[in-house]
């Protein structure tokens, strides 16, 4: 099963059956697992939601900012803001900053994300645009301000990466503490130490700008784009381990996607994957990206996907 988020349209469920719409008219901003086969998502900005595995919705919390991404760490969940600050969901429903992510060396030198189009400036807000986490350590990707890390539950926070990287996205292996990835303007970032430095890549990319990524079996996937509003973008895939170009997917993958694929819109799990483009394609897999159908078309503007 896969779901679709969307940013007007709700969610879309996506089996054996035509595309099921829930939460029709509300728009889901981040959409991950909770570990135990059900999702946490965004919806309309400002709660924070789970869906549960028979497609039961309740609202765990509301916020008084606007929510960008969320994540589950065992029974614990955080979650990022479009004010570049990590909140964490208290048991009884309650969200409570992390002080500790306002101290961050270097905070004073983020900067919200800006592109000059049609002669007005545009973009995101300074803001959390995704954050992952491995058993032991949580990972914040800022846009744009690197992806700072704790390894204390959040207490305390040290940066990593230079900034202006300018990371989209960061996704921590879901069995190798160690590993950690992340998609940004300057290429495909490869951590080996659970985020504390960083290798760049771009070997084998028609262009740098990378806007997501996630990890499938032995691989890595990548999307990659000339900029966040181009008319196309490719997907690319390489080793995990060792070292290597990077490889444009293919088993039935089109050489060229409609759009960029953004944050939050390739999902792994297993051997599965489902990649959404911005013109509303989703391309489904069963054999960790190596051949692959088209599931479905003309979805409204995804938001994000999620294998469950």
């Amino acid at each position: 099963m896969v779901l679709v988020g969307t940013w007007r349209d709700g969610l879309f469920v996506i089996a054996d059956e035509e595309p099921h719409q829930e939460l029709a008219n509300h728009s889901i901003g981040a959409l991950v697992s909770d570990g135990r086969g059900g999702a946490l998502a965004i919806v309309d900005e400002r709660s924070l939601c789970h869906r549960a595995p028979d497609g039961v919705w309740r609202t765990m919390a509301r916020a008084e900012v606007n929510l960008a991404c969320c994540v589950a760490l065992g029974d614990v969940i955080y979650a990022g803001t479009d004010d570049a600050r990590v909140l964490r969901l208290g048991a009884d429903g309650s969200i409570e900053p992390l002080p500790g992510f306002d101290a961050v060396d270097g905070r004073d030198t983020w900067y919200a994300g800006a592109a000059l189009i049609d002669g007005k400036l545009v973009g995101p807000p300074l803001g959390i645009r995704s954050i992952t986490a491995t058993p032991d350590v949580l990972l914040a990707n800022v846009h744009v301000g690197g992806i700072p890390r704790s390894d204390n539950g959040g207490v305390t926070w040290q940066p990593t990466i230079d900034i202006d990287s300018d990371v989209h996205e960061v996704r921590a292996h879901p069995s190798r503490s160690d590993i950690v990835v992340a998609a940004a303007a300057v290429g495909l970032c490869i951590s080996r130490d659970a985020g504390v430095t960083w290798k760049i890549e771009q070997e084998g990319l028609h262009a740098s700008y990378c806007s997501a990524v996630a990890l499938t079996g032995d691989d890595i996937l990548v999307a990659a784009s000339s900029d966040h509003f181009a008319a196309q973008g490719r997907i690319y895939r390489r080793r995990l381990d060792g070292d290597g170009a990077l490889v444009a997917l293919s088993g039935g993958f089109p050489s060229w996607i409609d759009g960029i694929a953004d944050t939050h819109c390739i999902s792994a799990e297993g051997s599965a994957v489902a990649i959404a483009d911005r013109a509303g394609n989703l391309y489904l897999s069963g054999d960790c990206a190596h051949s692959w159908s088209r599931r479905a078309g003309g979805l409204p503007s995804p938001s994000a996907v999620l294998m469950v």
